[in-house]
């Protein structure tokens, strides 16, 4: 859950110069509860008996209702609608063959930074799985030379 604290983090405090997140769980609530799964797993079902380890979700809904029936509360727990919030920028990496967390948490992330006016990298590694270990050189590189940039240069 790295990139979860890392931008979590990025938006309550200023002392976060910049932000490098791969393959992170960065979803809003809404996008949590229904296309993210730990491991390889068919799409979340809201409706569906959870296991132990996923009572979260049943919990929360129980508590809140769905992200569909209480907006305001889903989005005031949720780092993605304080986008405007961040300390820096965030760069993102993320393989299209990533079966613990979906690319389109990190697509739909750099679309709201976009949109919140906030500078955002994202670098897809075609083939890559969830430790992009087939191109970890790569991002190696890139993660270096973002925090050389952003963190060292000021």
């Amino acid at each position: 859950m790295g990139g979860y604290i890392t931008l979590r983090s990025m938006v309550i405090t200023d002392d976060i110069k910049a932000g490098v997140i791969w393959a992170g769980v960065v979803g809003s609530y809404t996008d949590l509860l229904t296309r993210w799964r730990r491991g390889p797993a068919p799409t979340p079902n809201l409706a569906a008996t959870p296991s132990p380890g996923r009572l979260w979700r049943s919990g929360l809904v129980e508590l809140y209702g769905t992200p569909d029936e209480n907006p305001e509360f889903w989005n005031s727990i949720s780092a993605n609608s304080y986008l405007a919030d961040l300390s820096g920028p965030i760069q993102l990496h993320h393989g299209t063959a990533d079966e613990s967390v979906p690319l389109v948490l990190s697509t739909i992330l750099e679309e709201q930074m976009i949109a919140a006016g906030q500078p955002v990298e994202l670098y897809v590694y075609d083939g890559a799985d969830h430790n992009l270990s087939q191109s970890f050189g790569s991002a190696m590189q890139r993660t270096i030379q973002f925090f050389n940039d952003h963190v060292k240069g000021s």
